[in-house]
């Protein structure tokens, strides 16, 4: 089992196949979005694949440690747009292929005019820890 982690950009990525703006979106549309997540997140809850799934607000601040005893650095609240990050899902699955599927699925979320999305997804494997010396 490998887990791969799934990353949504709000902006500054591949534009998706639906890249109508968000904001241009009815209500009934956003609820349509909104649901397919919540039922994809079940069904992978159900399978035991879900390891945590999470929405994410536009705002944000780049924080450094400037030393000890000093105060952090804080850089913001704003991020570039190539490193906006919406959200994630974090999945455990059997192979890379399972992990694109789910991907996909996810990319199709319903989105303007009830049509898929079709957004880019970030689909990156977690790194298991380095092997421990026995010596």
């Amino acid at each position: 089992m490998a887990k791969y982690l799934m990353l949504k950009h709000y902006r500054g990525g591949r534009p998706s196949t639906n890249a109508v703006p968000m904001d241009q979106l009815t209500p009934e549309e956003w609820t349509a979005h909104i649901q397919h997540m919540h039922d994809m997140e079940e069904r992978l809850i159900a399978s035991g694949e879900l390891v945590s799934a999470e929405g994410l607000s536009m705002a944000g601040s780049w924080v450094r440690y400037d030393g000890e005893g000093r105060p952090p650095v804080v850089d913001g609240p704003f991020a570039e747009t190539k490193d906006l990050i919406a959200g994630w899902m974090l999945v455990e699955v059997d192979s890379y292929e399972r992990a694109l599927e789910i991907a996909s699925e996810l990319s199709a979320a319903p989105w303007a005019g009830g049509e898929p999305l079709g957004e880019w997804l970030e689909l990156r494997e977690v790194m298991s820890a380095p092997p421990v010396d026995a010596a």
